[in-house]
Order: C-alpha cells, then sequence, then structure tokens
C-alpha cells in the first residue's frame, strides 16, 4: 500500500521553493529534489491537486502544470483511485533528467584504496576453503571480530571479540540496532545536520526525533543538548563525534563530557558512529572522544576503504551482542564469507591504507577550499581537519535552487535540508570533496555559474557576523 503524503507536510518540505518564474516550472523542480534525495519516498501518493494549490497558495492549474512536467520526466505516475504517486527512480532513471556526463557528488564516497584487487585475488586463491563453508555467519568470523577488537584495545577501548558482530556494512548495523532496541513513539536524540539515512532509520521505527544542533565552527549546542536529554529522556543518542557528516566537527573532550553526562542521568544510551573517524587529513582533531562508558560503537570499511566492501560492525557489551544476534534472524542470516575474508586481511593493513586514504582526502579538500576562495569568495567556507565534505555557507537561503540549477548543469549534490533534522539548512551546502581534483575544479565552476543565476535579482544580505548553530538552521 502507497504512503501519502499531506500537503502540510509536502509544504514543509518544500521550504522556499519558488526562487524561479514560471511557479509550475519551480515547483516541479522543488519536488524533484525531494524525490531525488529521497526526502520523499518511492511509491508516496502526493496530494490532490487541489489540496496542495490550496496549502501553496497558488492555482490548481499552477499544481496540474507541475505535476504533468514531473509525469514528463518520470519522477512521478498516475494512478486511477490513488492519485499522483512517485515513482522508484534509481540511478539510471534520474540519469534521463540527468546530465550523462555530469558529476556527482551525492555519494561522499572515496575511490577503492588501490590495493584491494589484490587482496581480493589473495582471497579468491583460496575459493576451495570458502566454498567448503555455509556460505555466511550470523556474528562474524571468530579472526575478524578478533581484528576489529584489537583495534579497539589499541585506542584504549579494551574489547574482546565477544563485544563485536560484523553487519552488511554500518547502515545494516543501524536498521539491526534500531529493531532491537526502539519501540514506536521512542525518542532518539540526533544531531542537526545529520547523515540523512540514519534518521530515516531511526523514523521507520517509529521513533520520534530531537534534535541538537551542531556547526562546522561553532561544535555542538551543549545547552540544547542538556535540555534535550533532561526533557525528553530519549531512548538512544545518536552522535558522529569524530569528522562529523556533514560538518567535519571534531568533538572536543568538555563536549563530549557534557554528552555521556547529560546521557547518563537521563539513562540514555550513546549510539556512535565512528563511520568516518579514521578519516584524519591533517591537523590537530584532540583525544578520541567517549572511550569510556556502555555505549554502543558502530564502524564500517565503507569510507576508509571501499563503498564496495560492505563489512561493518557493532561494538557493545556481550549481552546487547547477544539480543542483537537473536533479532539479527528476522533480519538476515548474516554476512557473506567472502566479504569477511577480504575484511580481515584489510583490517590487518589499515596502518598501511590510511596514510594512502588521508593523502587523497588531502589533495581533494585543497583543491575544492582553493577552488572555492577564487570563485565564490562570498561563501563561508569551515576548515576542517578530515572526514569526506565541507559544509558551506552560502549567506542566502538558496541552497535548493542552487542544487536544482547545477543538476541542469551536470552537477549533482544535495541540499542542505537533506541534512535537516526538523527542517531549514537552505543556508548551507554540503559538498564532498571525494572526487578526483579535475572534477572538483569542474564542479566548483559549475556551482559558480549556477550561483550568478540562481541570485540574479536577488538582494543579497551584506557581510556580517557569522549566525550561532541555532541560527544555522535556518
Amino acid at each position: 500500500m502507497d504512503s501519502r503524503l499531506s500537503a502540510r507536510a509536502l509544504v514543509e518540505l518544500l521550504g522556499l521553493w519558488r526562487t524561479s518564474e514560471p511557479a509550475f516550472d519551480a515547483l516541479a523542480d522543488g519536488i524533484r529534489l525531494l524525490c531525488l534525495d529521497n526526502r520523499i519516498a518511492p511509491e508516496t501518493a502526493l496530494p490532490a491537486e487541489r489540496e496542495l494549490a490550496a496549502a501553496l497558495g497558488v492555482s490548481r492549474t499552477t499544481v496540474a502544470a507541475a505535476y504533468r512536467g514531473l509525469r514528463a520526466t518520470g519522477h512521478i505516475v498516475s494512478r486511477q483511485g490513488s492519485g499522483s504517486v512517485t515513482r522508484p527512480l534509481g540511478r539510471t532513471a534520474a540519469a534521463r533528467w540527468f546530465d550523462h556526463g555530469g558529476i556527482d557528488l551525492q555519494q561522499a564516497s572515496p575511490p577503492a584504496w588501490p590495493g584491494l584487487p589484490g587482496v581480493i585475488a589473495e582471497v579468491a586463491g583460496s575459493a576451495t576453503s570458502l566454498v567448503s563453508r555455509s556460505g555466511y555467519d550470523i556474528l562474524g568470523h571468530a579472526e575478524l571480530r578478533a581484528a576489529i577488537a584489537d583495534r579497539y584495545t589499541v585506542q584504549g577501548i579494551d574489547t574482546v571479540p565477544e563485544q563485536v558482530m560484523v553487519t552488511n556494512g554500518a547502515q545494516h548495523a543501524l536498521n539491526l540496532i534500531a529493531g532491537t532496541l526502539l519501540r514506536r513513539a521512542d525518542r532518539v536524540l540526533i544531531e542537526t545536520p545529520t547523515y540523512p539515512h540514519a534518521a530515516e532509520t531511526f523514523r521507520r521505527a517509529g521513533s520520534r526525533l530531537v534534535g541538537v544542533p551542531v556547526d562546522a565552527r561553532h561544535g555542538w549546542d551543549l545547552d540544547r543538548a542538556v535540555q534535550a536529554f533532561s526533557r525528553t529522556a530519549p531512548v538512544l543518542a545518536y552522535l558522529m563525534p569524530q569528522f562529523q557528516n556533514p560538518t567535519g566537527r571534531w568533538m572536543s573532550t568538555e563536549e563530549s563530557s557534557v554528552f555521556a553526562r547529560a546521557a547518563h542521568d537521563a539513562g540514555s544510551v550513546l549510539l556512535i558512529d565512528e563511520t568516518t573517524a579514521d578519516l584524519r587529513v591533517d591537523g590537530p582533531a584532540g583525544p578520541a572522544p567517549f572511550t569510556t562508558g556502555p555505549w554502543i560503537r558502530v564502524g564500517s570499511l565503507g569510507k576508509s576503504v571501499w563503498g564496495g566492501l560492505r563489512i561493518g560492525w557493532i561494538r557493545a557489551d556481550g549481552d546487547l551482542i547477544r539480543r542483537l544476534r537473536a533479532a539479527r534472524t528476522s533480519h538476515d542470516l548474516g554476512t557473506p564469507d567472502l566479504e569477511q575474508a577480504i575484511a580481515t586481511r584489510v583490517v590487518a593493513r589499515l596502518d598501511e591504507i590510511l596514510p594512502q586514504r588521508s593523502a587523497l582526502l588531502r589533495t581533494g579538500r585543497d583543491t575544492l577550499t582553493t577552488a572555492l576562495a577564487a570563485a565564490l569568495p562570498e561563501w563561508s567556507v569551515p576548515e576542517v581537519h578530515g572526514g569526506v565534505a565541507l559544509w558551506v555557507e552560502l549567506g542566502a537561503p538558496l541552497s535548493s535552487a542552487l542544487v536544482m540549477d547545477a543538476t541542469r548543469h551536470g552537477l549533482h549534490l544535495s541540499a542542505g535540508p537533506r541534512f535537516a533534522v526538523e527542517g531549514g539548512h537552505e543556508r548551507h551546502l554540503r559538498i564532498p570533496f571525494t572526487a578526483e581534483a579535475r572534477e572538483l575544479a569542474r564542479a566548483v565552476d559549475i556551482l559558480e555559474e549556477s550561483w550568478r543565476r540562481v541570485t540574479a535579482g536577488v538582494d543579497l544580505p551584506a557581510a556580517g557576523p557569522r549566525p550561532t548553530p541555532a541560527e544555522a538552521l535556518v
């Protein structure tokens, strides 16, 4: 059965949609962006034309023309009795609207570590022994869990293999944790902006999200965090404290102490996402946060080695690992042996791999920041020492309009609101620096031209003091 989106909910998602003329084109573009960002899921019934027109304060003719344009580009289909329903586009279908020669910066994933094909070839040489097994393991190979546990212990987090479960990537780990620990209407504290697929996971579990602002310059809003823990007593608090996605911020000792104390007082469990923790580019980052406490930790090899190596893990106390193991059979039957064999060899070589990744990301970051400073000096570009992206402040709430214009000219990005929990972030744009240097330079050229078009005739505010984290949400 299709889910249904109310007119009020769609208006909230659209935000400042009328950034170009004619109005029906601007409305169609706004809905396209929501579909491409997956903020409107496939097979979602859109509001009736008359209902949406009333909510937006436009004529029904405008909405009808927008829906007609969306049908023409394959974003929606009209079904008798269901109205207009969004289609599952996929990357191939989306490319019919996208420029075929475009630059895709929606996925902030570095290319594979160059040594990976050799490791895969080594594992393939032992295929006979691999295929003699069942082919998958619900908890994870002992050798791989021991290697992951050893890395935690070296980092000052004493860990034994019994405290580790291997998963099919970090996203799978988050889904398993949410399905096991959360019940409908449970509250989950989460950063905003944040990793959007995590927010989707908790919403799908029926949770109510409580946002705490984090800013590339100011860090986490500690007053809001303490109030949120005290007021809502969340079951879980999802944090990405090391090179936070998308801001690139590293949590200080003071910040992590405040969160740990507030979580303890509220009876909440911290869920620490470490998928970007190893992506240090240069400079100081401070000590690792949350090295003590009964927290749940999630990691993966997706960013540090290759997104196609779908190996992640959960590090938690033994009792929770046993609960997760018991619950997992209703989600899947385990992680494939082949990927685990590759991962075991890769984890043993991470000290060799990570410097190469650091150099790759440093080149991308430096190329991107230099090009932005030259082409768009009015934008505020934060200084980051790791992670995968820049969380750029535009100075005007035009992120969605900018992304739509750039998309038409071959550059595919996600607008700031994609990373919001409770709306907003139209003044921000996430620009990953994981692509090749020449593609990043081309991307900035496209952004410069798009920004000039989007701001033509717009009275931009004069430069002034940078907003606080709470102000930056708008």
